[in-house]
């Protein structure tokens, strides 16, 4: 097996998202929004099990041609870009009729041609991706096959194995760089497929830099869709000072979250510092922080009605779940670049106290109050981050 050295440094710096890239990025646009309203109206446990399903198969076949894109540059084939596009745009159209069965078997069918796609291109190229072993490891594809034969319970219970099989994949699966970074890809996919890759395979590498931008560009998305929310919302009900309080604070809450994970953070990750963790780490972090920012777009949306009102309970929790894992995510990749312990709980652990205490007592708080307690949450590690101790590591400068 031979290994294919990384694009040098000065082509990284200067590479940037190419118009068919920003045009396959429409297809994160339509996802994201159809995934948000599986949980408007105050979701149920087994609603946010099947978004969480959902959002990961959706953003798992985003990332693969996202990274195809990346790692062959010029050479990329348009058309295939195009189809695995087509496969996503058909995978967000069938979310809205997933919950009752209708469409259930048209995204699993959309999300194996996307999967199977993807992994044709690296046979192609008698390739492997590193950072993302799933790309020629396909054993988390089998559960969705499967499930094709099931209805129900049972057939996203199969989605969620795929996906588990995956994530297992991507911590366990070892990959070793031209610069020697750990274990050898070759071992681990002889393990995972059962047998050995071909002897030429070559180890393809990730453009980091514009990886992150990329990375950067789905939060952003992501950001756009709870002001879009927002916005929609607040046109159909009545405009007063409740609800002008309620929309400054929401734009105020999702300029605290482009703050902390776009110019205080990395790859779309708050509070990371660039190289603080592997690539194939990187992403699942980055997928997390994704969908935990999508769920709290749809809470923000659904608050609007609850101007003069106590916000229902469930709306309430997710509202202040999601901004929990957003700061558990964010302690951590603090925890992560350099800092110790203590200074990492200093920043996350106030406000994510703070997030679970009105989750857990503001029973009878209006949509305005709830809105800004969390502003005020996510305040503190903003200013806490500007305060940092001399001979702690910078975060990356803003672009």
């Amino acid at each position: 097996m031979t290994d294919s050295a990384p694009p040098a440094e000065n082509e990284q710096s200067e590479r940037h998202a190419s118009w068919l890239e920003l045009f396959f990025d429409l297809t994160a646009v339509a996802g994201v929004a159809q995934l948000a309203h599986l949980l408007h109206g105050g979701p149920a446990w087994a609603d946010l099990g099947l978004y969480a399903v959902m959002f990961l198969a959706f953003w798992t076949g985003w990332m693969l041609f996202t990274v195809y894109g990346n790692v062959t540059r010029d050479q990329v084939r348009v058309w295939r870009v195009l189809a695995g596009m087509f496969g996503l745009a058909v995978m967000a159209a069938a979310v809205h009729g997933v919950r009752e069965g209708e469409q259930a078997a048209a995204f699993a069918l959309a999300y194996i041609l996307v999967r199977s796609l993807a992994g044709k291109a690296w046979e192609r190229r008698r390739e492997y991706v590193a950072d993302l072993p799933i790309t020629r490891l396909g054993l988390g594809l089998t559960p969705w096959v499967v499930s094709m034969w099931f209805d129900g319970t049972a057939r996203y219970a199969l989605w969620a194995l795929g996906l588990a099989i995956d994530l297992v994949v991507m911590f366990a699966v070892s990959t070793k760089s031209p610069e020697g970074r750990e274990g050898d890809a070759s071992e681990d996919a002889a393990v995972w497929t059962g047998h050995r890759p071909p002897r030429k395979l070559r180890a393809a590498y990730t453009d980091a830099p514009h990886l992150g931008e990329r990375l950067g560009l789905f939060v952003l998305i992501v950001l756009g869709e709870g002001i879009a929310q927002t916005v929609s919302e607040a046109s159909e009900v009545a405009w007063d000072s409740a609800l002008y309080a309620v929309g400054t604070g929401a734009f105020l809450l999702l300029i605290l979250l482009w703050s902390l994970s776009l110019r205080h953070g990395s790859d779309g990750v708050p509070l990371l510092s660039p190289g603080a963790v592997p690539v194939r780490l990187t992403l699942p972090l980055h997928c997390f922080v994704a969908g935990s920012v999508a769920a709290l777009a749809a809470a923000l949306g659904d608050s609007v009605a609850y101007t003069d009102a106590a916000v229902p309970e469930r709306v309430r929790w997710l509202m202040c779940g999601s901004l929990a894992v957003y700061l558990v995510i964010a302690g951590a990749a603090v925890a992560r670049s350099g800092r110790s312990v203590p200074w990492a709980l200093l920043l996350t652990g106030p406000p994510l106290a703070l997030v679970l205490a009105v989750g857990l007592t503001a029973r009878d708080a209006r949509a305005g109050h709830l809105v800004w307690l969390l502003v005020l949450a996510l305040w503190w590690p903003l200013v806490w981050r500007l305060r940092r101790p001399s001979g702690a590591p910078a975060a990356p400068g803003s672009p």
